[in-house]
Order: C-alpha cells, then sequence, then structure tokens
C-alpha cells in the first residue's frame, strides 16, 4: 500500500508533464472554454482527468504514489501562481489578454469570429448589465476569466456584475 512500484522522481516527473500538457491544451482552448462550464464542458474535464491519471503515475496504485502526485500538482500550481504574479509576460502567456468586442456601439466583427463569440452572447451580457442596445455601449470587453464587461456610453445607466458567456462547444 505504501510501497510504490516506481521511483518517485518518475511520478514527479510524469505529474509536471502532465500539468504543463494540460495547462497549454486548456490555454489554446481559449478563455470562453474557462468563462462557465456546461455539464458537457464537467464530463470532458473528469474523463481527461481519468485519462492522464494513469500517464502521470503508471502501474503504481500505491497512496505514496498518489500523494506524490497530488503535491507535485499542488506545488508546481502554486509555484505557477507566484510567477505569474512577478512575471509580466508569463501571466499574458498563461491568461491571455482582454479582447474588444464593442467599441463605441459597433460590434468588431474580427474579434467575435477570433474568440467565437456571437452576437447574442454579447447582447445577453449587456441586458445583464442594464444595457438594451448596443449602440448605448462606449466598451464591451471579454475579459480573461471569460466574462464580458460592459461600459455604457453614460455613467447613468445601472453597474452590474460581470456576465459569463456559455461556451457554444466542450472543451
Amino acid at each position: 500500500m505504501f510501497t510504490p512500484e516506481i521511483q518517485l522522481w518518475d511520478i514527479a516527473l510524469r505529474t509536471a508533464l502532465i500539468y504543463g500538457a494540460l495547462l497549454l491544451a486548456l490555454r489554446l482552448a481559449g478563455k470562453r472554454e474557462l468563462g462557465q462550464m456546461t455539464p458537457f464542458d464537467l464530463v470532458v474535464i473528469l474523463l481527461v482527468a481519468n485519462a492522464v491519471q494513469n500517464a502521470m503515475v503508471g502501474p503504481d496504485t500505491s497512496l505514496t504514489g498518489g500523494l506524490v502526485a497530488a503535491g507535485v500538482l499542488i506545488l508546481t500550481n502554486y509555484g505557477l501562481a507566484a510567477l505569474r504574479a512577478r512575471v509580466p509576460w508569463l501571466r499574458s502567456a498563461i491568461e491571455g489578454h482582454a479582447v474588444l468586442l464593442i467599441h463605441d456601439g459597433a460590434f468588431i466583427e474580427a474579434n467575435l469570429r477570433k474568440e467565437r463569440v456571437d452576437r447574442e452572447e454579447v447582447l445577453m451580457a449587456l441586458r445583464e448589465h442594464g444595457v438594451d442596445d448596443p449602440t448605448k455601449v462606449r466598451l464591451a470587453v471579454l475579459e480573461t476569466d471569460g466574462t464580458i464587461s460592459v461600459v455604457p456610453m453614460s455613467d447613468s445607466a445601472p453597474q452590474r456584475t460581470k456576465q459569463r458567456v456559455r461556451p457554444r462547444r466542450g472543451l
């Protein structure tokens, strides 16, 4: 139960590599994918977790091997978060950057296509912010966390929280 079947450094290396590969895959999938999970996204995440488990620990089923893998995931995540806070280009590489969707009442079609956001999703976010007409919007921005921030033309519109957009496809 406590005796690992393979070297602990091998489990640690495999786990770190899987962490990096999944981080890259999620980054390439786009920020909208992480904005709000659908039931389909949850199923994919659970299946991915099951699929990569053997890649992390190999044939090892020991408690020690599992604890090493979990510890490496936690430490790697902590370390990456600390680096992200200190290295601006790393934060941008991992999280991306905010994207303008509406400017002075006009949709920016190229950015909508690039981010795979349709007009209906933006209009829904506008309504959530108390704006009923896109021509009354100074800026609508897809943030790095998948939310849409809205700045109305006038400050008289009610201020509301950011609305997360629901992705149209799975991870």
